[in-house]
């Protein structure tokens, strides 16, 4: 849930955006003019501000610069009349987080507004976290390759040159492309996010360049694709390797001219964008299976940036423990004092294939179930554990077979009780790794075992996993 500031001169919208947003779960604040908005935030803190464009006394724009000057991070979304979007590409191009024209659909401005809390509960995490730490450009790490990649940043961050960022899943590519753009002269200019894989094909040329009113069906207004949004800043396209090879052409055009056309538009707009791209993969083999265009590759390629693996830096995982630890302590209301030595040799000792990304997810983890003040080594996944070096079978666990001579010859159990255990355990375990894997969706996690829903709830009771009542 977020706190909404509706600003509106027309009392009627307002009530309607009000019904509207409460009845999405939101909590909504509705005044009738700029200067009433800004005394409402003085008052109280928002999490989003909906303003319209047009008000008698202070407009949307003013307000909307208001906010970035006061409350840099607050997201604020303008309502516009059908026929003013280049009105809503001025703010947009000014800061606004996104525009909604008159009259707006409902499912479109709810979207809106849920996209804009995640920005924000992202955005406030980030300045809670941010605290003094250890490394560089709000970059945890110390270690020898970490140097070299801050001394790549230094160099590069101030010029226009591309930089492509290439390394495994979770080691952090959207940290290092955000540290170049706030480290430019674009710091004040927009940073726009894309997430190449996140978009369907059909909708990938719409989405980069924009489109024109009545390009195709449900296209009832003008509206700037990201290049355009991203003029005078910085362009990070993430997954660069999901774009499609017909769209990789239109692509190098737009990086190679600084220009495009919308869709079903005949102008040509000029740009000025830095483009920072990135992909877990190697794109010289993508080149070769015919995946990805070689000349692409090379208007890419201006500026490589390798970003190592966190197995790669182990140097650095104290640091990072610590700060998770500190991180989801304030989170979660824990108050764990940190990880024992033997745990935290365990997790230097592991090879993280998830790289930083599964090192958070651990420590979330291990803090979330944590009753003591100190996560031991008792506590880590079994994976985790098995990677230490001096791990013995009894530390381990879920080894159904590690106590079942030792039971049978003292005869303080018998083979059926062993078998009912041991069953019991390896269901055990299969379903936590199962939950790990879909990331706690019980749905995915029962389609993976491949029983119901219904089942796999039943046997998280049964087995003392977790209250499984309203999950995925």
């Amino acid at each position: 849930m977020a706190t909404v500031l509706i600003v509106d001169d027309e009392s009627n919208l307002r009530k309607v955006l009000s019904t509207l947003l409460t009845r999405d779960g939101h909590a909504t604040i509705a005044v009738g003019s700029g200067e009433d908005a800004v005394a409402a935030i003085k008052k109280q803190p928002v999490d989003i501000v909906i303003t319209d464009m047009r008000m008698p006394g202070m407009s949307g724009l003013e307000l909307l610069e208001h906010v970035k000057r006061t409350l840099p991070g607050l997201p604020v979304i303008v309502i516009t009349a059908h026929g003013s979007v280049d009105t809503a590409v001025i703010a947009l191009k000014n800061g606004a987080f996104d525009y909604i024209t008159k009259p707006f659909d409902k499912d479109e401005l709810k979207l809106a507004v849920r996209k804009a809390a995640a920005v924000r509960a992202t955005n406030q995490g980030r300045l809670n976290d941010a605290g003094d730490t250890p490394g560089r450009f709000r970059i945890i790490g110390q270690s020898p390759r970490m140097q070299e990649l801050f001394a790549i940043i230094e160099k590069v961050a101030a010029t226009p040159s591309t930089v492509l960022l290439t390394g495994e899943s979770g080691t952090g590519k959207e940290l290092v492309a955000s540290a170049l753009h706030e480290n430019s002269e674009r710091r004040g200019k927009p940073f726009i996010k894309v997430n190449c894989a996140a978009i369907p094909k059909d909708l990938m040329e719409s989405e980069f360049f924009g489109y024109e009113q009545g390009a195709f069906t449900g296209a009832v207004s003008s509206k700037p694709g990201r290049f355009e949004l991203a003029d005078g800043g910085t362009l990070f396209l993430d997954e660069i390797a999901e774009i499609p090879g017909a769209m990789q052409v239109k692509l190098l055009r737009a990086l190679q001219e600084s220009e495009f056309e919308r869709v079903g538009g005949v102008r040509t707009i000029r740009v000025d964008v830095r483009v920072v791209a990135a992909t877990n993969r190697d794109l010289a083999r993508e080149i070769e299976t015919g995946n990805f265009r070689d000349d692409l590759y090379y208007r890419l390629n201006v500026v490589p940036v390798a970003l190592p693996s966190l197995r790669d830096r182990r140097e650095d995982i104290p640091l990072l423990t610590e700060f998770f630890v500190d991180k989801y302590n304030k989170r979660l209301s824990k108050a764990v004092q940190g990880v024992s030595p033997r745990a935290l040799e365990a997790l230097v000792a592991y090879h993280w294939p998830g790289n930083i990304r599964e090192l958070e997810n651990v420590i979330e983890r291990m803090l979330l179930f944590s009753e003591n003040e100190t996560v031991d080594f008792a506590d880590l996944p079994e994976d985790v554990r098995k990677a230490s070096p001096g791990a013995k079978k009894a530390d381990l666990g879920g080894s159904p077979q590690r106590a079942t001579l030792e039971q049978l010859g003292d005869g303080s159990a018998s083979m059926k009780d062993i078998v009912r255990q041991a069953t019991v355990e390896i269901e055990k375990d299969l379903i936590v790794k199962a939950l790990d894997e879909t990331r706690g969706n019980v749905t995915r996690a029962a389609s993976l075992l491949g029983i119901s829903r219904k089942g796999l709830q039943n046997k998280m009771k049964e087995l003392g996993l977790r209250d499984p009542e309203n999950k995925a």
